[in-house]
């Protein structure tokens, strides 16, 4: 690996604030497993997480005269295989320590290894570069639940996270209408399904011509369908790259979107 320069102190420190933070960080005892795996001595292992990183680190870099075993600890601890069964914790986590590393021209990659990056001298160049597909589903008019549930996910131009997130939008917009718990295609069919003669719980029209059914239906076929294909993130472990493209994602959000504006207008039945 060539010489990777120090890290500033600022950066630093605020990598170790996103590793180690209180409520979403790693725990004291993965983060003692973590600095011995790469052979980083803990230096203050009583103190707070975040200053105990960081600490650890600074000493590290500062004996070596470079960033190089900072930056194997940051893949040891974004190793996608840890995040096999917590693919958002990983997306989240990663975003996070991506707007860090912008400012010193370093990304990290959905397989958790860092490569330089174009360096970002202010924060709003960091946001900028990464808010190309916001933009494009600005322009594309969708409807407004889709940025809300995934703002910080299109500002990273995680396309896979962003129609994953999006897809927990609608799950959860089927839910306040029906008043159901449960998810995924169960919850489309409890809620736009019939039982027997039973008129289904939500409606998307009047259901009084065939032409009116088969619309209710395949509605709920398309929800079935995203569902089926992004809900169920556990099947696809973030070790396994699954490449969606800028198209794909703005077609799949503009899909989303659809069925959001549809969902407004769904009524109850019954």
């Amino acid at each position: 690996m060539p010489t990777i320069t120090k890290f500033e102190d600022q950066i630093l420190q605020k990598i170790c604030d996103i590793i180690g933070n209180t409520s979403s960080g790693l725990t004291g005892s993965e983060i003692g497993k973590l600095l011995q795996a790469c052979r980083i001595d803990d230096v203050s292992p009583s103190i707070t997480k975040r200053d105990r990183l960081f600490e650890a680190l600074l000493a590290r870099q500062s004996r070596d005269g470079c960033g190089n075993n900072v930056v194997a600890f940051i893949q040891e601890v974004m190793n996608p295989v840890r995040y096999v069964e917590s693919r958002e914790i990983f997306e989240t986590r990663r975003f996070a320590v991506n707007k860090a590393l912008a400012f010193c021209g370093m990304n990290l990659g959905e397989d958790g290894k860092i490569r330089k990056a174009p360096v970002a001298s202010t924060l709003s160049e960091a946001e900028e570069r990464t808010s190309k597909l916001r933009r494009e589903l600005t322009h594309r008019q969708v409807h407004s639940d889709v940025l809300t549930f995934c703002r910080a996910e299109l500002l990273q131009d995680n396309y896979f996270h962003a129609v994953f997130e999006t897809t927990k939008s609608v799950a959860d917009k089927i839910r306040q209408k029906s008043r159901l718990l449960c998810d995924g295609a169960i919850l489309v069919e409890e809620a736009f399904g019939y039982k027997n003669t039973t008129l289904p719980l939500l409606a998307f029209n009047s259901l009084q011509t065939e032409s009116e059914l088969s619309e209710h239906r395949g509605l709920m076929h398309l929800l079935k369908g995203l569902f089926a294909a992004f809900r169920n993130v556990t099947a696809h472990e973030p070790k396994i790259k699954w490449v969606i493209s800028e198209q794909d994602a703005l077609d799949l959000l503009s899909l989303a979107s659809y069925l959001h504006r549809r969902l407004d207008n769904a009524v109850r039945s019954r």
